[in-house]
């Protein structure tokens, strides 16, 4: 408070701000008024007329020029002033305005010094903004700030002849405690969000290597699958296509075998011996065994194994034996002449 209070001292001892102006010129009757400047004249005391930029002629004694009028931008610097937020912190805020006169008569007549009553409009109308503000909006809305505080000061300096272009704060001092809680919150934000950023890469991470595993799994067992397929597809089909080959020619040497002359009585005495072999091997795989009851009799379980294969090739024969003529010559088929031999070799 004593600063702020020697602050508003000194502000009040200073002198106020001289307009720019090139000087009272003289008057002898031609004068030149330069370019972007406006001269305000006034005949015996009353305004009388502004001279334009050139050559303008006055009557000397009874004309006088009473003001000189800058019409350029004119910058002016607001002194450095005290205000009070929203949430009770006290600032320092200084800033820079930019000013053109638009009515040199008003500008001249309308008050004794507008430079200087705009500059003190500019440092209560801030004081106000700010004052409707936070802190942390204060820092955020300079632009709005700007825009507030000249729209503030044209709607009362139109009567003075001078319009207000724009206005930039330059320099916003904060309180040192205050500067440090900001500067904890900053860090505090920034470790914040610092541990939110690792947290999403550490989950990003983890969905990648699960996304990964499964892919490679799939993969895996595609490449399983697709092997499997080509082993299949390859050696396991070859195999069978050999097997099959291999069968359908042992089939067809069989054929041409049974084709030929007593072929069969061989096929009898091969299925006999089959029969016998098998009958041998039943008690070898299992302890429980299934007998027929007469075991002990091998001519007739040979005699019905050959029936069985007699019944079997029986269509075979009889269609045969009617595209073939008859043959009188021998009287007994083949299979019965296998037949007595096998019984008469059994006896």
């Amino acid at each position: 408070l004593q600063h702020s209070q020697q602050l508003k001292h000194v502000a009040r001892l200073a002198p106020a701000p001289c307009r720019w102006n090139s000087g009272l010129p003289m008057n002898i009757g031609v004068l030149f008024v330069p370019q972007q400047e406006a001269w305000v004249v006034e005949r015996m005391g009353k305004f009388h007329r502004i001279l334009e930029p050139g050559l303008n002629f006055l009557i000397p004694l009874l004309d006088r020029i009473r003001y000189v009028q800058s019409l350029k931008e004119i910058v002016i610097n607001v002194p450095e002033q005290s205000a009070v937020t929203l949430d009770n912190v006290t600032l320092q805020i200084d800033g820079v305005l930019y000013l053109r006169v638009m009515d040199p008569y008003k500008a001249s007549y309308g008050v004794e010094d507008p430079e200087y009553a705009v500059t003190q409009l500019a440092q209560t109308t801030m004081r106000s903004e700010l004052g409707k503000l936070s802190l942390d909006r204060v820092f955020r809305e300079r632009e709005s700030l700007n825009a507030s505080i000249v729209d503030a000061i044209n709607q009362a300096s139109d009567c003075w002849g001078i319009r207000c272009l724009r206005y930039e704060i330059k320099d916003i001092h904060v309180p040192p405690r205050v500067k440090e809680s900001m500067q904890m919150q900053v860090e505090a934000e920034r470790r914040k969000r610092a541990t939110v950023l690792e947290s999403e890469g550490t989950r990003e991470s983890a969905i990648n290597v699960a996304e990964g595993q499964k892919q490679a799994q799939i993969l895996a067992s595609e490449a399983e699958k697709a092997e499997q397929i080509n082993k299949a597809a390859g050696r396991e089909a070859n195999a069978m296509l050999v097997k099959a080959r291999a069968k359908a020619e042992a089939i067809q040497l069989l054929a041409a075998a049974l084709a030929q002359q007593h072929g069969n009585a061989a096929a009898s005495l091969s299925v006999a011996e089959q029969y016998v072999n098998a009958f041998s091997k039943i008690a070898k795989d299992s302890n429980t065994v299934l007998l027929p009851a007469n075991t002990g009799d091998v001519t007739n379980m040979v005699a019905q194994a050959l029936g069985i294969y007699t019944t079997l090739t029986k269509p075979q024969a009889v269609k045969t034996q009617d595209e073939m003529p008859p043959a009188h010559e021998n009287s007994h088929s083949p299979a019965t002449e296998v037949l007595k031999a096998e019984q008469g070799s059994s006896s």
